[in-house]
């Protein structure tokens, strides 16, 4: 399904890469300006460098709606280990510190400095990680993780993908494998989750998902990464977090209702909450310009220096 944005991301410049951490390979692409040599985030060229990490079951493509509206910015964007193109990590268990871990080592390795912004689960493994020692001088959160899971008007549905989970484990590897490949359940996640009216766009979102929404690397992993993913959230870390935030929510997610995204932007030391009407949990999708925009008006406020 030809994508709606492919024209404004042609014009980027791409390029595939690969880094160890923690002993597994993470495969990462970049976007826009091309890394200086030898430099940091901060060289000369004074390109903002953002680290940018995608969602539960998504792998990096998820993101290039917003990339594409972002030509001036740098962008890295990893897939997470064990989904997409990265490995798994040898000997962990996917959980929410490993990731958090991996992910401080990542921005170590490839971009010292540079900005994070997550979305979905991202916004949780990103949270974690800049509030146990990640050094940014900003953080941008889409869509992000805000109440717990398993409370609140969703967390029926949560329980219910709770036992789909649980029953992808406990099959036969090869039918437990099937039935979290299944192009039924993804199709079923990804009617629920658009908000759209355009037919051409609901098409692609559809398209997206039965592309890359199944390109974990097994059912471990996925069952790990999905535990995480609703025994976490938000709130725990952003008391802990100092860098400025950029809250960017959806007044229609059912993920996190938008009262609580309010509550959360509340709980940060410097946050500014932007919301986009008529969207869910697919603000990526559906509302890239609007994101894009917000991004570039967040990048472009001067930080103090000394923080």
């Amino acid at each position: 399904m030809p994508s709606p944005y492919a024209d404004r991301l042609s014009r980027l410049p791409i390029e595939r890469r690969e880094v160890e951490v923690l002993g597994g390979t993470t495969a990462y692409w970049t976007y826009g300006p091309p890394l200086p040599q030898g430099a940091g985030p901060d060289a000369a060229d004074d390109v903002p460098t953002v680290i940018a990490v995608h969602g539960f079951r998504g792998e990096h493509h998820g993101l290039e709606p917003v990339l594409a509206y972002l030509p001036e910015v740098r962008v890295i964007a990893p897939d997470l280990p064990g989904f997409g193109e990265s490995a798994p990590l040898p000997g962990r268990t996917h959980d929410l510190d490993a990731y958090a871990q991996w992910l401080r080592d990542f921005s170590a390795a490839v971009a010292p400095g540079a900005v994070i912004l997550g979305h979905s689960f991202g916004s949780i493994v990103s949270s974690a990680a800049v509030a146990g020692g990640l050094e940014t001088e900003r953080l941008i959160l889409i869509n992000p993780i805000g109440a717990p899971a398993l409370e609140g008007p969703k967390g029926i549905m949560t329980r219910l993908a709770v036992l789909y989970y649980d029953l992808g484990a406990k099959l036969p590897e090869r039918w437990g494998t099937a039935v979290l490949r299944s192009r039924l359940i993804v199709r079923v996640m990804s009617v629920t989750m658009a908000k759209t009216r355009d037919r051409v766009l609901r098409r692609f979102i559809h398209d997206q998902h039965d592309r890359y929404f199944s390109r974990f690397a097994d059912r471990d992993v996925l069952r790990d990464a999905f535990v995480a993913s609703v025994s976490n959230d938000v709130r725990a870390f952003a008391p802990r977090i100092s860098a400025p935030t950029l809250l960017i929510a959806a007044q229609q997610d059912d993920i996190t209702p938008i009262e609580d995204e309010r509550r959360l932007a509340g709980m940060f030391p410097e946050a500014q909450l932007v919301e986009i009407a008529d969207v869910g949990h697919l603000i990526h999708y559906e509302t890239p310009a609007e994101a894009a925009g917000a991004i570039r008006g967040f990048l472009r406020v001067p930080v103090a220096r000394g923080r």
